[in-house]
């Protein structure tokens, strides 16, 4: 071991440069071997999510050891080296192939020794006895590795373990009143836990019973009528209770007696629906009429919503403990309280438990034949397995780092699979198709508004799409990073097609835009285009106000022509008023004439001092004025966009994703314009470029150029041709 630390710490690194920074090739064992050693700020990212991204979700499960949903760089760290330990050498980390070699496996490491003997069990198991590897889709064979196996270290017995019907209807009543855990062949059982609630529980439910059996005469009065008599007074407690104390009050002041009984009015109330002897009406009046001192009436002048009640307590209660009798005095009634008193304290003492449906005497038998024991010793043969049978589990992981470590350390250390194009990072969730463009970098996102906050630090382009499929029955929102064409059609709304990574396809709306200029091009022609829509706006409102004007005169004319052809208005209609028409001012008409004259006068004398200013040029100069033009009006524009282009980040757009980038990761323009695809005729396709429903062309264009070739044929013999020939036509 010293000796391959050494190694490690002596390892040649290799670097490439992408994104403007260098990065660190992994592209065998010895260097993922060699990875704690390198210097965490050379990494591009230090912690990633465990969802949202295109990787195996198990693999990340295993790697991360706080089960927090996020792999920090000290978790990979310790993946790398767990994964290099048992390897005997290290290049069989080579990420290919989801199978594992017996031989590449340590057994000189005591884990190693068991994972192998694990692997071989498992090959045993599935009748693979002449294997020499074991793949991945064996370790995960659960159902067969485990099948018929009752023990198999969990610590859980199922029905399989049971040595006899004994401890077989021990673990049925267990797990029909407490429940089950599944273990790892996937079939319910007990664990020690569920073992020892059971029994305990068992143990004080059949403690709390036998106080009843050593006292009967103080807990169980009246014998198993006990708890059917206890629930009976219990039910009739607060009305006997209510009648005694009414009683009591007359007896206190006979002038209560009328207040305390219903009065007349009640009975009234009564009177004017169907009756009925269970009604709440009548079951709120007191058990029977009220007087001094009274007993209670068993027999007869009983309140009919309690008469049958009071019947029964008087046959069950009354009777077998104060003696049969017509009523019940006060004194009666504090004798049957008393009697009942210590069994209501037992009951409420009765432990919580939903063990007595099994009856007391099944509980007793389950306590008395050492069953518990028997099942502790099931368990803990159960356990004794643990080792070996946890050695199965890291057979898998150590099948799937073998197979993943590497792949993902160039998503993690470097962004080999990102910048190299080879194949798609795993932040990249598929491909949007919108606006004649796919779009590769799209990057599944929880919350836009959220995520766009610190996306748009990234200084890209991005289109925020609600995707889904199967009728809205699947959603997910993504980023879709814009990096080539323009962005003239791209409006929230717009519909496009979104391919995931395995290819199954999603309708795409966009519902949020983050503007950034998208390529240089779109910024040349940005102030052109402003220009046009600015002209195109302005004969818009022109001609919207011009109509509107003739629309006005045009009624106007109408309502006046009406007015001729009617006559006019009647004498006892009001005539409307009219708008009074403006006499001819010719005063005004002339100065306004002379203001539009002076106006087209300026503009022409401009437009002729820029051309007699650029024909006074000397031809060398001609070309360097109209570069200069072009400059002076798309430069600005050009040079904002060339500095936010430069200026791409793609840290911010996974940072707002939940990783924590460790550098800057920049997008320049040719690798931009390889995220983005522009529609292109596919090579040697046939082009037909006759339009039968191609708009009629006018000559303007031969008007155009034949006015510009005058132009230049006038300043080539106005200026060039006197170069040549020293002959001025002008003297």
């Amino acid at each position: 071991m010293a000796a391959e630390r050494k190694r490690q710490q002596n390892h040649v690194w290799r670097f490439f440069r992408a994104g403007g920074f260098d990065q660190v090739r992994i592209d065998s064992g010895r260097d993922a071997a060699a990875l704690p050693d390198l210097d965490q700020k050379l990494w591009v990212a230090l912690a990633c999510p465990t969802r949202g991204i295109e990787f195996d979700e198990r693999t990340l499960d295993l790697i991360d050891a706080d089960k927090d949903g996020r792999i920090r760089a000290p978790e990979m760290i310790d993946a790398v080296k767990w994964t290099a330990a048992l390897l005997k050498d290290a290049d069989s980390l080579n990420g290919r192939g989801d199978s594992l070699a017996l031989d590449a496996i340590d057994d000189a490491v005591p884990l190693g020794h068991d994972i192998r003997a694990s692997a071989q069990a498992i090959l045993h198991m599935l009748k693979k006895d002449g294997a020499t590897e074991i793949s991945l889709q064996d370790a995960l064979d659960i159902e067969h590795i485990y099948v018929g196996t009752p023990f198999n270290g969990d610590g859980i017995i199922t029905l399989a373990a049971a040595a006899d019907e004994t401890i077989k209807g021990a673990l049925v009543d267990m797990m029909g009143c407490i429940g089950s855990e599944q273990d790892r062949s996937r079939l319910p059982g007990v664990s020690q836990a569920i073992v020892d609630r059971f029994f305990a529980e068992a143990a004080s439910f059949v403690a709390w019973h036998d106080e009843a059996e050593a006292s009967p005469a103080t807990l169980l009065p009246l014998g198993d009528a006990t708890a059917e008599a206890a629930a009976l007074v219990a039910e009739l407690g607060v009305k006997i209770e209510d009648f005694f104390t009414r009683t009591r009050l007359v007896a206190f002041d006979p002038r209560a007696a009328d207040a305390l009984n219903p009065p007349l009015s009640a009975y009234e109330a009564l009177s004017a629906g169907a009756l009925g002897a269970e009604g709440d009406a009548i079951a709120a009046l007191p058990l029977a009429r009220i007087g001094a001192a009274s007993p209670l009436p068993l027999e007869a002048g009983i309140n009919p919503a309690w008469e049958e009640r009071l019947a029964r307590f008087r046959d069950l209660v009354a009777a077998p403990l104060v003696g049969a009798r017509a009523t019940l005095p006060e004194g009666d009634w504090e004798t049957i309280k008393a009697r009942f008193a210590a069994h209501v304290d037992w009951i409420a003492r009765k432990p919580a438990t939903t063990l007595d449906r099994l009856g007391i005497e099944r509980l007793k038998a389950l306590l008395e034949h050492g069953v518990k024991g028997r099942i502790d010793a099931l368990i803990a043969q159960d356990l004794a397995l643990e080792p070996q049978m946890n050695a199965i589990s890291q057979v898998e992981k150590l099948v799937r780092l073998k197979r993943d470590l590497i792949p993902l350390l160039n998503n993690f250390v470097s962004f080999k699979d990102f910048y190299t194009r080879a194949g798609k990072a795993v932040f990249q969730a598929g491909t949007l198709y919108l606006d004649g463009r796919s779009c590769d970098l799209c990057i599944t996102v929880a919350d836009e508004a959220k995520h766009a906050q610190l996306a748009s630090l990234s200084r890209i382009y991005l289109a925020y799409c609600r995707c889904v499929r199967d009728g809205g029955k699947e959603t997910m929102t993504i980023a879709a990073a814009f990096t080539a064409g323009d962005s003239d059609n791209l409006l929230v709304g717009r519909n496009g097609v979104f391919y995931d990574r395995k290819g199954v396809d999603w309708d795409a709306t966009i519902v949020k835009i983050v503007e950034h200029p998208i390529s240089l091009r779109q910024s040349f022609w940005l102030p052109y285009r402003q220009f046009a829509r600015f002209v195109t706006d302005q004969v818009q409102k022109f001609a919207a106000a011009r109509a509107a004007a003739a629309n006005v005169q045009m009624s106007q004319g109408v309502a006046r022509a009406a007015t001729a052809v009617e006559g006019p208005p009647q004498p006892q209609q009001q005539a409307q008023p009219q708008p009074q028409q403006q006499a001819f001012d010719a005063a005004r008409f002339a100065g306004i004439f002379a203001a539009v004259g002076l106006a087209i006068g300026a503009i022409g004398t401009a437009i002729a001092s820029l051309v007699t200013g650029f024909l006074q040029l000397s031809w060398w100069q001609m070309p360097l004025a109209v570069v200069g033009i072009i400059l002076l009006v798309s430069g600005p524009s050009c040079v904002i966009a060339a500095m936010k282009l430069r200026s791409r980040n793609l840290g911010p757009l996974l940072d707002a994703s939940g990783w924590a980038v460790n550098t800057r990761l920049r997008i320049n323009l040719p690798f931009g314009r390889t995220l983005t695809a522009l529609a292109q005729l596919p090579p040697n396709a046939e082009r037909a470029l006759t339009d039968p429903y191609a708009e009629k062309k006018q000559p303007w264009g031969w008007y155009i150029f034949a006015l510009v070739a005058v132009l230049a044929g006038f300043a080539a013999w106005r200026f060039v041709w006197p170069n040549f020939t020293g002959w001025r036509p002008w003297g």
